[in-house]
């Protein structure tokens, strides 16, 4: 793409560079620069842009676009928001991709993960070629690739998108994360339906406040448009149990369609029954009353459940399809995941890593724990203090046997990180092994039949990051190993 082209744009940008030049490639790591590269000077939370642009010029680049005046010989384009700016770019640049595809977004604090790859397995099943964005991975069409973040950044984003389009995908489904919609990375993404599953406490080391957070997610909605159209008409999905979702209905001019189970919605919950072998419940819908059963366990599971059927009712799949996707499907990596290894007692590994998570995931264990509930559990440093107790509180409060443990302490001390959870447990029997492997050892050793186990704040990670390394950690690897070498015992 010629610069002129690239840069029609960015309204009130002047440049001294030769505008018939070629510009190949856009990037904002010097490190992927080639010859014909548009770099961007991105001041990141870690890393500022601007002190590799003699690298990205010596890489190639044929132009900088920057925030201020940097040291190089080739063009500089300046501007007063290069994070803004390279969104614009990048979503031009790769001829707005999300727009030839529909476009699901799905926020909220728990139940991202599950929710997306609900709906996507349903739109599979309907002969859909899908695309996925989200923490344990993307996926674009039977392509699997790895990701740092939940959300990528903007112009990371618009290049999946691109690559999306060349496969032919129809729907891409993705977590959108609150720092991703406070910093802009979705920026240019041209969403249809945005999900809102719930809020509880996190992120609060970032966000400050639980109004800030609310803020943060309901942008997502917000980001939908004013625009009413005939033919793509957007569409707000939100858990009316949640009180948060005021927050997000207020955000938007889209559709609303609700879910949820203790109030009145479009799509509703009702006489729930759980056991360790599903849950069954009656799903009021537009479409009548209907008793149907999951193979998914506890309330929680319940209202992800909702999400993708509401979610998929307006993308138009019949309800009866996705319902006979939704029966089958036994759980995501990591979500209530059981650990099998020839025990007599259940071992549960679980991403929950907030109060509200690991409440839920503990009540719903509650509902089939015949004796004692063991769980382990640390909270991540480097992240939201002020949870920890909270953390704590309810894993005393909710487990028979409490193990508190390092999770990813990260280059915090591990023992300070659970002397700030023991705050919320005075009063209260525990144990504590700041070693994950020998706090999870101690459970397996420790369980009898009818007990139960719950390993929770990692889930699908298959590592532990202590200091700025990350080391090969695997809660369910772990717990299995632990089971073969007991049994052996």
């Amino acid at each position: 793409m010629k610069l002129k082209e690239l840069l029609r744009v960015l309204p009130l940008c002047h440049t001294n560079a030769d505008l018939d030049m070629d510009i190949k490639k856009i990037a904002q790591d010097s490190r992927e620069v080639t010859a014909g590269t548009l770099f961007i000077c991105i001041d990141g939370e870690i890393v500022d842009g601007h002190k590799f642009a003699q690298v990205a010029e010596e890489n190639g680049a044929s132009v900088i676009l920057a925030e201020r005046p940097v040291d190089v010989s080739i063009p500089v384009i300046l501007i007063r928001d290069t994070k803004r700016g390279m969104a614009i770019l990048a979503d031009h640049f790769y001829s707005s991709p999300s727009q030839k595809m529909r476009m699901i977004g799905i926020t909220g604090t728990n139940g991202k993960t599950t929710v997306s790859h609900l709906i996507e397995q349903v739109l599979r099943n309907q002969g859909e070629t899908t695309g996925l964005v989200g923490t344990m991975y993307m996926r674009i069409a039977d392509e699997t690739i790895e990701t740092k973040n939940t959300t990528p950044d903007s112009l990371t984003l618009q290049r999946v998108f691109s690559k999306m389009n060349e496969k032919e995908v129809t729907t891409a489904v993705m977590e959108v994360s609150s720092h991703a919609l406070v910093q802009g990375r979705v920026y240019g993404t041209d969403y249809d339906v945005a999900v809102f599953t719930n809020l509880s406490q996190d992120h609060l080391d970032y966000h400050k406040t639980m109004e800030e957070y609310a803020y943060a997610k309901s942008l997502l909605f917000a980001q939908l448009g004013n625009r009413y159209s005939k033919n793509h008409p957007k569409m707000a999905i939100l858990n009316v149990d949640d009180k948060a979702s005021k927050t997000m209905k207020r955000a938007t001019a889209a559709h609303i369609i609700t879910y949820g189970i203790d109030r009145k919605a479009d799509f509703r919950a009702q006489k729930m029954e759980i056991t360790s072998k599903g849950t069954t419940f009656e799903l009021v819908s537009p479409e009548g009353t209907e008793t149907v059963h999951i193979q998914m366990i506890g309330k929680f599971s319940v209202y992800n459940v909702l999400a993708a059927i509401a979610t998929c009712y307006v993308c138009g799949v019949p309800l009866e399809e996705t319902m006979k996707t939704l029966s089958g499907i036994k759980g995501v990596s990591g979500r209530f995941e059981l650990v099998h290894a020839g025990q007599d007692f259940p071992v549960i590994v679980d991403y929950a890593h907030t109060p509200d998570g690991l409440l839920n995931v503990l009540e719903t264990i509650s509902e089939f724990a015949e004796k004692r509930i063991f769980v382990v559990v640390g909270c991540g440093g480097d992240r939201d203090k002020g949870k920890r107790p909270k953390m704590a509180k309810i894993a005393a409060e909710y487990a028979t046997n409490p193990i508190f443990t390092s999770d990813n302490p990260r280059t915090e001390e591990p023992a300070a990180i659970i002397n700030d959870m023991l705050e919320g447990v005075q009063g209260k029997s525990y144990e504590v092994r700041v070693n994950r492997k020998e706090a999870i050892e101690l459970a397996v050793n420790s369980a009898e039949k009818g007990d139960v186990i719950l390993i929770a704040g990692k889930g699908h990670e298959d590592y532990q990051i202590i200091g700025t390394e990350k080391y090969d950690f695997d809660d369910r690897l772990v717990a299995h190993e632990a089971i073969e070498k007991k049994q052996k015992l």
